[in-house]
């Protein structure tokens, strides 16, 4: 039989829903039916290789990572990469440790991937109660640290992808230390994310020790390289910021979240919310400064909440910006809400 996700699949569908009536307490079962048959469409197509596998253990560790995250949803938290192999004696371990404490004193929660390095040392500043730990299974380096090792909040992971996806999904800053190979991965992972839309606009701050060259040097290869061949556009620049200082990178995160509390696509429109409360003037100037990111004809003004948004009464008293925003320069994004929270 042939199922159709939107359509009427007769008996297949009224087991299904017989299902979720008996199993109860079933949130947005429209969902979850297309889940269910997306299951089933996947087993009447398998050809005996490793497809059912992987997207079995991907649904497992997305509902997981959902599960452990759920009850901090209010708790801002500030992602940490970099190298496996830092040692303790290092200075930039040192730093790592404060800049989680720092955070950690500031009401933010941190995310790892729970391994050694720079991820056991922002954990140890930050302190188990505050850590999260997503951790990928590895033959080498990935063990557990002994902040995080059986923690309620460490997750394990079999693909990289999924790790990824609670990374950024769960984060409201990204710290980037010096590191390798996967320290570049998840730089550039989450610089293409935020560049393309595809993740909602988040400080993204490259930590050196003081005098180091690490991430200066990267900024030359992105600026001789990327940006003077074409490959990215000057506004991309503002996604990311470079800083060789604990309590600077501290100022940035909450710099970033002074005004600006989040956003939300409604339509063709984006609905920015806010913090406190912005003039007329200052929006009069924000439109006239940022004209260029508009859709034609586009406008910026302030509203209250749409009906679309009482699915989150936790932000309805929120005074928002509505911006007619054209989807594609996320860089001159970030520099609107920097505008935004300076005013």
């Amino acid at each position: 039989m042939k199922l159709k996700f939107r359509g009427n699949n007769g008996p297949i569908d009224d087991v299904i829903m017989q299902l979720i009536e008996l199993a109860g307490d079933i949130g947005r079962p429209h969902i979850v039916r297309e889940m269910i048959l997306a299951s089933i469409k996947a087993g009447q197509e398998d050809e005996g290789r490793v497809d059912l596998k992987l997207m079995n253990a991907s649904l497992k560790e997305m509902r997981y990572t959902a599960k452990v995250f759920r009850d901090y949803r209010h708790i801002k938290k500030v992602a940490a990469f970099g190298s496996a192999r830092t040692r303790s004696s290092e200075p930039i371990y040192k730093m790592a440790q404060r800049l989680g404490k720092k955070l950690s004193e500031s009401g933010y929660m941190v995310i790892t991937g729970g391994g050694p390095g720079i991820m056991q040392a922002f954990s140890e500043g930050a302190g188990p109660e505050q850590s999260f730990g997503v951790n990928i299974q590895l033959p080498f380096e990935q063990k557990p640290n002994p902040v995080i090792d059986d923690d309620s909040k460490i997750i394990l992971y079999k693909y990289f992808f999924t790790r990824k996806v609670a990374f950024l999904k769960e984060s409201d800053a990204v710290i980037l230390f010096p590191g390798g190979f996967g320290t570049l991965d998840e730089a550039m992972e989450t610089l293409t994310l935020v560049q393309t839309g595809k993740r909602n606009p988040l400080p993204i701050i490259l930590l050196d020790e003081p005098e180091g060259n690490y991430w200066t040097d990267w900024n030359r290869f992105v600026n001789e390289e990327l940006l003077a061949k074409g490959y990215i556009g000057n506004s991309d620049l503002k996604l990311f910021e470079r800083v060789d200082a604990v309590d600077d990178a501290v100022e940035r995160i909450n710099r970033f979240y002074r005004r600006y509390h989040s956003l939300r696509y409604i339509g063709n429109q984006l609905l920015i919310r806010l913090n406190s409360e912005i003039s007329e003037k200052a929006v009069k100037a924000l439109k006239l400064n940022f004209s260029d990111m508009l859709r034609a004809n586009g406008d910026i003004y302030l509203s209250g909440p749409f009906p679309e948004e009482m699915d989150e009464p936790h932000v309805r008293h929120l005074p928002r910006l509505v911006v007619d925003f054209n989807r594609r320069d996320f860089g001159r994004l970030k520099e609107f809400i920097d505008a935004v929270n300076r005013n």
